[in-house]
């Protein structure tokens, strides 16, 4: 085997280590933001205590993945598509970071709530259903960049719309149970907390999925229209 292919094949050995851990990290901030969930539908402290312990683990991820980036940088100075892809990489983990900051939020804020009785959380259904939603989009936004695959991102683009109805759907439905029964506020204003959370983790999955058009159209499609992106996922 000459210099060059050995060389070449290390390259690509590095970037699908590289792409791997990132499967892996999305992995974990989904088993994550899940148990969290389950913390807020239960009030489980056990479920609380093991969401606020792994986030250093999703911390150790990112600062893991950007070292392994960084090296490829320097080491291989990747041109055209590859640096398009390790661009793409270290802000993918950022968000995924961010998620699992978001899903501990979440199990901070579902301990809180529960002190106040259970009853509250079982209240608002609609909390898992949009839970359910994000989980959902960062599940494709995930199989997107796995198999890079526009279609599927243009899919978690199009989902985001439907995760922010149901944003707006709880905030008018805790701001009514509010307006009932005042002494509910503080539990309500958590619950609230924990409805930005899922929200946010919507937003972060969107982001992924527009990394993954990056990757493989080459076009940065941040703050640009869902019909505009169509058409340059429709080009050649």
């Amino acid at each position: 085997m000459g210099t060059a292919e050995h060389i070449s094949k290390q390259f690509e050995a590095d970037l699908d280590t590289t792409r791997t851990r990132v499967l892996q990290m999305g992995g974990l901030v989904e088993a994550q933001i899940l148990a969290a969930i389950q913390a807020f539908a239960t009030g489980d402290a056990t479920l609380v205590a093991q969401v606020i312990e792994n986030d250093a683990r999703v911390n150790g991820y990112e600062v893991a993945i950007d070292g392994a980036c960084n090296h490829i940088v320097v080491k291989r100075q990747p041109a055209a598509s590859d640096l398009r892809l390790i661009m793409a990489i270290s802000k993918i983990v950022t968000d995924l970071e961010r998620s699992g900051d978001e899903a501990e939020k979440i199990a901070r804020m579902a301990a809180k709530i529960h002190e106040h009785g259970a009853h509250h959380a079982q209240r608002f259904p609609a909390i898992r259903h949009a839970a359910q939603i994000a989980v959902k989009m960062l599940r494709q936004a995930l199989d997107a960049f796995a198999r890079l695959d526009v279609a599927s991102a243009a899919e978690v683009l199009k989902e985001d719309s439907e995760l922010d109805a149901e944003f707006r759907s709880v905030l008018r439905q805790l701001i009514t149970y509010m307006m009932e029964d005042p002494r509910t506020i503080t539990a309500s204003l958590e619950t609230v907390w924990v409805a930005k959370a899922i929200e946010r983790i919507g937003d972060h999955s969107k982001n992924i999925a527009e990394q993954v058009i990056y990757i493989v159209k080459g076009t940065d499609v941040r703050h640009t229209s869902f019909a505009d992106i169509e058409r340059e996922i429709a080009k050649d």
